[in-house]
């Protein structure tokens, strides 16, 4: 695949419907444009209590109580890993009156991922190092059914496949072990409905705060293949 170079730092946040690519189109930005990072919430919070950092003993036992990670505390570790890549001043703080002044330089490009979900997260962050790119990715319901309805897992590996556009070379089987490839659990047409209606509601209010904010852009196709390349025409277009 041929590379691009990115002229500006790129800070992004993909937006979509579960099942609907995210993170195909992701994986498939970092390769065209080796200089954008992705940052994970939900890694920087795993390894954060994996290293039992201050922040995540404090994580582990708000998690251990039954209660949910405080917005503040997800956007301390993110904070934190921007400053340790000399993205953003290292003074910056969280509590500070005004947004953090990013590096504009090429490489502190990435895409953030897990983090904001609700309007009142974006706002929060907002007041913390700005993303001057959300990309709101749409694919019909249907589709995004038929894809589920088409998919089998090896659990043991994670490998997934689909029969419509990546099937197992043996049918039923993992190509790299011959072990049969199994159904996830909440893969049911009903449990998917219910997660898109639950989509539905908590995103608009997101996407309506990043479309006031002039940073939101909508692209819709049928399939990652169809969407693929007018992503990475508009990320040339705004970046490179």
């Amino acid at each position: 695949m041929a590379t691009s170079k990115l002229r500006r730092a790129a800070r992004v946040i993909l937006v979509g419907a579960p099942g609907v690519g995210k993170g195909t189109q992701a994986e498939r930005l970092m390769k065209r444009f080796p200089q954008i990072s992705a940052v994970s919430s939900g890694d920087l919070l795993r390894t954060s209590v994996r290293n039992k950092s201050p922040l995540g003993i404090e994580a582990e036992s708000t998690m251990r109580a039954g209660n949910l990670v405080p917005d503040d505390m997800i956007l301390k570790l993110i904070l934190n890993e921007l400053k340790a890549k000399r993205w953003v001043p290292l003074k910056t703080s969280v509590s500070d009156a005004l947004p953090a002044e990013p590096s504009d330089e090429p490489d502190a490009s990435f895409i953030l991922d897990g983090f904001p979900r609700t309007a009142a997260q974006a706002s929060r962050l907002d007041a913390v190092i700005p993303v001057n790119l959300v990309v709101s990715l749409i694919t019909p319901v249907n589709i995004i059914l038929s894809r589920i309805a088409s998919r089998w897992v090896h659990a043991p590996s994670g490998r997934v496949y689909n029969t419509d556009f990546n099937a197992p070379k043996v049918e039923g089987k993992d190509d790299a072990t011959g072990e049969p490839l199994t159904k996830r659990p909440d893969d049911d047409e009903d449990t998917w409905k219910q997660r898109l209606r639950k989509f539905d509601e908590t995103s608009q209010p997101l996407l309506d705060h990043y479309h006031k904010k002039g940073v939101l852009w909508t692209v819709e196709g049928n399939s990652s293949d169809e969407i693929t390349p007018r992503l990475y025409r508009e990320f040339e277009r705004r970046f490179a």
